[in-house]
């Protein structure tokens, strides 16, 4: 048996998904429109050398700022975000892949149901569509047609007003959906209440119910913003924007519940200017931890002790750029895409998998205001 499909068969055995090593790959990338900016832009990408190939308008929207895949049609999902304000409602929509040059097809678009939609995630079951609304501070839910349109909503969960200190945290600010790795809640931060809540899903009716417990505090006044689940299923991190930290946690499955482990930070000790984090993200075999900050401009790695769950930080690098909102790790794991929001640029940075650490490899990408990235393969 070959040494790579040893390798498959231990990583599966223990909970791990194995990186996938071969096969053309499309990027698409999702940005805030504009003069120069006309919505999501796709491009190939060679992950034998990292070569990213010439930049093209896949699908013309308005400030797509997050994307999201049917994980059995091709199928894309994109948000419109207006109405940060939360008098203005955003929108969601679903777009046919063309797999072959990457273009995208519109199928439709709903009402987001709340200002600001930033972030969305369909159900494994393909059931199912999730969406955060950042400016109204809500929640909602949609069930997705056989042929990957997006339904009338189905749910709205408006979160609760806060007592906040901070000029920020005067509303709720819901600002990412994440399923939990056996698809029965999603876990949502929100910036304004310092919690990250708890649903229920039901994919058959598409509709969210409180969870018990409905929520789980991080540190007052630090703002969650993304969360992620390690491959094992048993941790979780969330990302807190205001207070540039990273929340360990451990994850009860059975009871859907989690239980704070410890706070990092996400800058070096003699780091004073100001900084916003944005994007957390974990390598395929569980090993690394990444996550971006805005003002240093940087990528903080972290070193996930398995056992424990527990992080310790190994690099903080340059993104080469300003305000990286998102990046994305391929599906190699070979390689990062760092969105430069600001400074109209993904940088592509190598992945040394035994140590985690990022080098540039001189790559980038020339698109405006790019805010997120994601990868298919089998194309």
């Amino acid at each position: 048996m070959m040494r790579k499909q040893v390798l498959a068969i231990l990583l599966s055995a223990i909970g791990f998904a194995a990186p996938k090593e071969s096969g053309s790959t499309i990027a698409w990338i999702g940005t805030y429109t504009g003069p120069n900016s006309q919505g999501i832009y796709s491009v190939r990408f060679d992950p034998a050398t990292g070569a990213p190939a010439a930049v093209k308008l896949a699908g013309e929207i308005v400030n797509p700022s997050f994307l999201a895949f049917h994980p059995k049609l091709d199928v894309l999902y994109a948000v419109t975000e207006l109405g940060n304000d939360g008098k203005t409602n955003g929108s969601v929509s679903a777009f046919a892949m063309d797999r072959k040059n990457g273009s995208l097809k519109l199928l439709n678009t709903v009402s987001s149901g709340g200002g600001g939609a930033c972030h969305l995630v369909a159900d494994k079951t393909g059931r199912m569509l999730i969406v955060a609304n950042y400016g109204s501070g809500s929640t909602a839910s949609f069930p997705i047609l056989p042929d990957g349109r997006i339904g009338e909503i189905a749910t709205l969960m408006q979160h609760a007003k806060p007592a906040g200190d901070t000029p920020r945290q005067q509303r709720p600010h819901a600002h990412g959906v994440v399923l939990s790795p056996d698809n029965r809640f999603v876990f949502v931060p929100d910036l304004g209440l310092d919690q990250i809540l708890a649903y229920r899903i039901d994919p058959a009716t598409a509709k969210l119910s409180p969870h018990d417990p409905p929520f789980t505090e991080v540190k007052k006044g630090s703002g969650p913003r993304h969360f992620t689940f390690h491959p094992s299923g048993k941790y979780a991190y969330a990302l807190s924007e205001m207070g540039s930290l990273v929340t360990a946690f451990s994850y009860d499955a059975a009871a859907g519940k989690l239980r704070s482990l410890e706070a990092v930070t996400t800058l070096p000790a003699d780091f004073k200017g100001q900084n916003s984090t944005a994007e957390i993200e974990i390598d395929v075999r569980g090993r690394f931890l990444y996550a971006s900050n805005r003002g240093h401009d940087s990528i903080a790695v972290f070193a996930i002790n398995r056992k424990q769950g527990t992080l310790k930080a190994v690099q903080t690098i340059s993104t080469g750029g300003s305000t990286p909102r998102n990046f994305k790790i391929d599906p190699t794991g070979r390689y990062l895409w760092a969105a430069n929001q600001k400074t109209n640029k993904i940088v592509v940075f190598s992945l040394d998998r035994r140590t985690g650490q990022l080098t540039p490899t001189g790559k980038t990408i020339d698109v405006t205001a790019p805010v997120c990235v994601i990868f298919a393969t089998g194309l």
